[in-house]
């Protein structure tokens, strides 16, 4: 089979890398070259995924059998033409639309399928935020209605009605600026006033029942995923409830393949907070070797439609980002060798050719038994990818 592959970051790596194990053909396409899944991939094609006659002609080139977006940053409703063509879109043409926009997502989810969620009111300006907040109350988050990793995401917070109005007009500047695409357009939502958040690797198959990973829990700063952990203590119930959610939602949205759906652990309950139709990054925990298939692995074979029997928790682990600090155009590493003398610890470099503050550039991984304290499993993630320094 042939797979064009729209995005080719660290979770397009890793993908690449599990679809060449079985021998599935890749092409791998981004804005930008030397991209991470370039560098494993058969092929590789550099276009601007928003121009939709550039996307066209890379799908008549290739012919591919599955077309799997990585990113939000597509000209999705060419999907639909795609599919008419004979071409199966991971998990679907309706998926990738709803999903990389979340306007989308969210009404799916809170006003079709009745699934709780904050309270959220969507603002195409910065006079209409101002309204939005005021709508939702405080403290409240606002968001670009695409972005990838936290880009745009914002706090709004303000003593006085000066101040609170400042950070309104800031959080939109800021959303603006993170967003990807050409929709101007962001969402303010209450804070939901949780005690955890996880996500969910919901696998669903063409012909077999959907099935669950263990529930993963993480940390967030600046809207980004800093540590994340296998597995989350969740109550029975909750999980109930957040696996209940995690089915009506992607059986809405139709087709096969693993999404990574978000939810937030309150008192009152579970609410729902995004959905993303591809492996998730809070997932990377899976390459520790907690799973028997990674989530890569089970995103690829429930696309072939290849049945997985069962996914079976194995270990406790953890992950924990690399991160730059610096800008680069061509950065370094150093401290691998002490990271790699490390007992039940793993690392990705993920190749990235540049580098700038913030940016995710690698991941340490860490496991141990399962009746080991998962908090002592997380710091032990947190030290290790301190260990590893990106120079530019």
């Amino acid at each position: 089979m042939k797979i064009l592959l729209l995005g080719s970051g660290e979770l397009g790596k890793e993908f690449v890398i599990a679809a060449q194990r079985i021998g599935q053909t890749v092409i791998a396409v981004d804005s930008y070259e030397n991209a991470p899944a370039m560098q494993v991939a058969h092929g590789f094609e550099v276009i601007n995924m928003l121009d939709g006659d550039a996307l066209d002609k890379i799908v008549a080139k290739h012919q591919p059998d599955f077309i799997v977006p990585e990113i939000e940053a597509i000209r999705t409703e060419r999907f639909y033409d795609y599919e008419k063509q004979g071409i199966t879109v991971v998990p679907s043409a309706k998926a990738a639309n709803f999903t990389m926009n979340r306007k989308a997502i969210r009404d799916l989810a809170a006003k079709e399928l009745g699934l709780r969620t904050a309270n959220y009111r969507y603002a195409t300006s910065a006079e209409e935020l101002h309204k939005g907040v005021e709508a939702v109350g405080m403290p409240c988050v606002v968001k670009p209605l695409m972005s990838s990793s936290g880009k745009g995401q914002s706090t709004i917070k303000g003593d006085t009605s000066a101040e609170l109005s400042a950070s309104i007009d800031k959080a939109w500047q800021y959303a603006v600026e993170g967003s990807r695409g050409d929709v101007v357009e962001v969402i303010v939502e209450a804070f939901v006033k949780f005690n955890s958040e996880i996500t969910l690797l919901t696998v669903v198959q063409n012909d077999n029942p959907t099935l669950f990973c263990a529930p993963i829990g993480h940390r967030q700063e600046r809207g980004d995923y800093q540590e994340s952990w296998q597995p989350a203590k969740v109550s029975d119930k909750d999980l109930y409830e957040a696996q209940d959610m995690a089915e009506k939602v992607t059986e809405a949205l139709g087709g096969a393949g693993l999404f990574g759906v978000e939810f937030f652990l309150a008192d009152d309950g579970v609410y729902f907070s995004e959905l993303s139709p591809r492996p998730h990054d809070t997932g990377m925990i899976t390459l520790a070797g907690t799973q028997n298939f990674n989530e890569f692995e089970l995103h690829l074979r429930a696309i072939l439609s290849l049945p997985i029997f069962e996914i079976t928790l194995e270990k406790a682990g953890a992950s924990a980002v690399i991160l730059a600090s610096e800008n680069s155009t061509n950065p370094t590493y150093t401290g691998i060798e002490k990271i790699a003398a490390l007992p039940k610890t793993d690392f990705r470099i993920f190749g990235k050719p540049t580098s700038r503050p913030y940016r995710r550039m690698g991941v340490a991984l860490v496991n141990d038994t399962l009746d080991t304290s998962i908090e002592e499993v997380v710091e032990k993630a947190k030290a290790a990818a301190q260990l590893v320094k990106v120079h530019s």
